[in-house]
């Protein structure tokens, strides 16, 4: 089999990969990791100690460990003590800790953003801290988090190629397969990046129009 037939017939493998493993499981986790990220993020805000610690300990945590690291615990470690995660759902409880301990600090960082007055203004309208937050100041501050968090996507995106040392069925773990059978390491291995790279092209495209609507909104 020559390069350009190799190529032709693992780009459907990769790309059935890409949309039936690599996508879900982004979307899957980013979802889930925004939820946890927002709960972290408001308890880091919090006024009370005991919210605060637990919020900013689980932040370190996960900001100073591996990914792969993390995904070893959940999918290896855990067994140890008696608690067996199928592979799919091991890797999206991963990436969502993951995720949330990172997306935690753009979106506390967005809320510090927000003007003081705003609080203020909101305080005067009658308005106590939990309505002020979720009307006034959670809707600017996820503007400004809008581009950190899609830099996070697309990286979680990248990221998902580690599913397959877990027996993930992702875009990267065809790509091994089909190298083992081929032996064509390079030729597969280089079409999978390619792949990685128009997926995130396309990511970072959708993220600048994103940014430009906002930026309208915000100026009308």
């Amino acid at each position: 089999m020559t390069t350009g037939e190799l190529l032709l017939d693992s780009l459907g493998p990769l790309v059935g990969g890409a949309v039936r493993g690599t996508i879900p499981l982004a979307l899957v986790s980013f979802a889930i990791g925004l939820v946890l990220a927002l709960v972290v993020a408001l308890m880091r805000l919090s006024r009370r100690w005991w919210l605060r610690a637990p919020a900013r300990a689980f932040v370190s945590v996960v900001r100073g460990t591996p990914l792969l690291v993390q995904l070893f615990v959940v999918f290896f470690g855990l067994p140890s003590l008696g608690v067996t995660i199928p592979s799919w759902p091991s890797a999206i409880i991963a990436f969502s800790i993951n995720v949330g301990g990172y997306a935690a600090e753009v979106i506390r960082a967005a809320v510090l953003s927000v003007p003081r007055g705003q609080w203020e203004a909101a305080h005067m309208i009658g308005m106590n801290r939990t309505q002020a937050l979720r009307r006034i100041i959670l809707p600017q501050a996820a503007r400004v988090s809008v581009p950190p968090l899609s830099n996070t996507f697309i990286s979680l995106v990248k990221d998902t190629s580690l599913a397959s040392i877990v027996l993930v069925t992702e875009m990267f773990r065809v790509a091994q397969e089909i190298s083992a059978f081929s032996r064509e390491f390079m030729v597969v291995y280089s079409e999978a990046a390619a792949i990685y790279w128009v997926i995130c092209l396309v990511l970072s495209a959708g993220q600048s129009r994103l940014e430009t609507r906002l930026e309208r909104h915000v100026a009308h």
